[in-house]
């Protein structure tokens, strides 16, 4: 075993992690330690690569779907190999440059390795190095998991984090999964010419959602995809042509291919967390109080191993509020999480904040819901759209918002105003004529779901 060298600060894990270092640390030596791929999740395998073929899936789409507006035309080919390296050329030196910058760059260190606590301060190194810090964060991220009956099997699967990189694309996918990785690939792939068939546990797809969206979301994903709800696989087998799943419910499904989207785990099992006294929370994720401290002190983390929301907004959060806390331990800031929304980049898209119908019912909360449809909008005729939907939650003592949900174009976007809203605490009552709201954009969808939503509160109804 080599010497022990002693930092400042000490990272582990090379994703949103990488950011807690920042100009008023200037003058510390400073560790980052990851084993993966430098960058970590978001920029490698997860919310970047997955949003550079979305957007070309849903060019692809829309030329399928440009019919029934009078608009003639076909999708050629898709050049997928084009597509990807379109993405990995320019997502990978992107994380060569950063790894190159820590290994080079002033102050800092760079172990491109695995670290295990062996002491309160002290880390082991799987290079051998033995490194002790003031201060450590853990920024270890997830990993994608994959249930005992694939893993058993030895045939070949995918997960979130190899399938992006394939030669061509199948012909015949399978996806274990029916939350928001499976809904994701499930689009890109169909909308360039797979056959997908979906294989969930649950009743329907995106069960985190609101009842309502998830509800109209499986229908519509009936439309597009063979769906197997209330089903897991029984047994998992090679074929000729590829892999044959046997399903709890007797069915058999052929494919060429299968991607695992069954979760993912916080890698707080991985970092030797009892040596150092880190306290984990019932779930396995690394216990954090609202300044993102751990049990231990000076030990701190943030992101996916930590954070029950795996989210890279949420992440890049903790990250400033550590990288504050490090540096001002007599003013500490604490991570505020009360207004989080997220995104599901599918076909249609979703977006949501706040508490769903369900959940606001269930701790008792007297709430006005309001519903607007997109086609009740000038944009939506001009889209001729059917399906899609704006759905507001307030409370009726508070007039406050209380939820935000979305299904259809552009969700992720126009659910913003109403993160917004619930951010700086502005009562429903007023904020649709507050301002001005652009005629007719697809904005008015909001716009008007607000207004309904006053005349609830308004009407008791």
């Amino acid at each position: 075993m080599q010497r022990r060298d002693h930092y400042d600060l000490a990272i582990i894990g090379s994703g949103s992690g990488n950011s807690v270092i920042t100009e008023e640390m200037a003058d510390w030596r400073i560790a980052v330690i990851d084993s993966g791929i430098f960058g970590g999740t978001c920029l490698n395998v997860g919310c970047i690569p997955t949003k550079m073929f979305f957007y070309p899936a849903d060019l692809a789409a829309a030329i399928s779907d440009a019919g029934r507006l009078g608009v003639d035309a076909t999708l050629d080919r898709v050049r997928w190999r084009d597509l990807r390296d379109r993405v990995f050329g320019r997502i990978d030196p992107i994380s060569v440059a950063g790894r190159q910058y820590r290994e080079r760059g002033p102050g800092t260190a760079f172990y491109p390795a695995r670290a295990e606590f062996v002491g309160p301060h002290e880390l082991l190194v799987a290079t051998g190095e033995r490194i002790s810090a003031d201060q450590i964060v853990i920024a270890t991220g997830s990993r994608a998991t994959v249930p005992n009956v694939v893993r058993a099997a030895g045939v070949p699967f995918h997960t979130s984090d190899t399938i992006m990189r394939i030669d061509a694309p199948p012909r015949r996918l399978v996806i274990l999964g029916g939350g928001y990785i499976a809904a994701e690939f499930a689009h890109i792939f169909s909308a360039f010419g797979a056959r997908v068939t979906l294989i969930t546990r649950g009743d329907g797809l995106l069960r985190h959602l609101d009842g309502e969206l998830s509800r109209r979301f499986t229908e519509l994903a009936g439309e597009r995809w063979r769906l197997h709800l209330g089903a897991t696989a029984a047994a998992v087998a090679g074929t000729a042509e590829g892999v044959r799943l046997t399903l709890s419910d007797g069915a058999r499904v052929d494919a060429d291919l299968l991607l695992v989207a069954t979760g993912r785990a916080p890698n707080a099992d991985r970092i030797g967390a009892d040596a150092a006294g880190i306290a984990r929370a019932p779930d396995g994720r690394v216990a954090v109080d609202r300044y993102q401290r751990t049990s231990a002190d000076g030990v701190w983390a943030l992101g996916d191993v930590c954070s029950p929301a795996m989210l890279k907004h949420v992440a890049n959060h903790e990250a400033r509020v550590v990288a504050h806390n490090l540096v001002h331990p007599d003013a500490l800031v604490a991570a505020d999480h009360r207004h989080l929304p997220a995104a599901v980049f599918t076909h249609p898209q979703l977006a949501s904040v706040g508490l769903t119908e369900r959940t606001a019912r269930e701790q008792g909360r007297d709430c006005a819901v309001a519903v607007q449809q997109y086609r009740d909008t000038a944009y939506g005729w001009a889209m001729e759209d059917t399906t899609s939907l704006c759905k507001l939650l307030a409370d009726r003592d508070t007039g406050q918002l209380l939820g935000a949900h979305l299904m259809g174009p552009q969700a992720s976007v126009l659910i913003q105003p109403l993160v917004q809203a619930m951010a700086l605490g502005l009562p429903v009552a007023g904020l649709a004529r507050a301002q001005y709201w652009i005629h007719p954009a697809l904005t008015e969808v909001v716009e008007n779901a607000l207004l309904k939503l006053e005349s609830a509160l308004a009407s008791g109804i």
